[in-house]
């Protein structure tokens, strides 16, 4: 799978490689608050009825990583295998005022049955809100659209728990490449998490 940034509207010379704080900032904020983003390039997708190698044409693609919104769900079985999560939830801290504003956790995708399976170099990282900013933006979004949207739309918003949005980026990792110029920066913690062999086995103290 190659480049599929044919459905990125940007300009000659721009690709689309945003941080961990823009990720969650600019995208998933405006997602979860019902706001309007621009460049509206991420779409919405059921993850799990796919495998990793079939999101190319159906998330956003750029370069050798994929991105799109998913409803956080228990339930992670693939047609082919799992999603399993690996290591600990990671925060992601706000340069402008040092808060958090996001968690950050990565899984891991095994071939096979559930429990059973085979670890593959398949990445996701799973971005979501801070329970308290999720909490408010989404009470802020329906006071400000309960004033100015009909009964009907308010009616079919309720229906919706938009706290439970989460952005993914996947990819899929290759020893044998230089991915340092990607645009994707791993922090101290992530390179422990991907480098440990036994990784899944890990109980760390709450």
């Amino acid at each position: 799978m190659g480049d599929n940034n044919n459905n990125l509207n940007l300009p000659p010379g721009f690709r689309f490689y945003p941080t961990d704080e823009e990720l969650v900032v600019h995208f998933l904020h405006r997602k979860a608050a019902l706001l309007p983003c621009h460049p509206d390039v991420i779409p919405d997708l059921d993850l799990y009825p796919y495998d990793p190698w079939d999101l190319d044409g159906k998330a956003m693609g750029e370069g050798n990583k994929w991105y799109f919104y998913s409803r956080r769900a228990q339930t992670r079985i693939t047609a082919s295998g799992y999603w399993s999560s690996i290591g600990v939830e990671e925060p992601i801290y706000s340069s402008a005022s040092g808060q958090r504003i996001g968690m950050k956790k990565y899984n891991a995708f095994y071939l096979g049955e559930f429990s059973e399976g085979t670890k593959t170099n398949w990445i996701m990282q799973e971005y979501r809100l801070s329970g308290s900013s999720t909490s408010t933006n989404t009470r802020s979004s329906s006071s400000s659209s309960s004033s100015s949207s009909s009964p009907s739309r308010r009616r079919n918003s309720k229906k919706i728990d938009y706290s439970k949005w989460v952005v993914c980026r996947v990819y899929e990792r290759n020893c044998d490449s230089d991915d340092d110029d990607d645009g994707t920066e791993l922090s101290c913690l992530d390179e422990v998490f991907l480098s440990l062999d036994d990784l899944d086995e890990i109980s760390l103290p709450n």
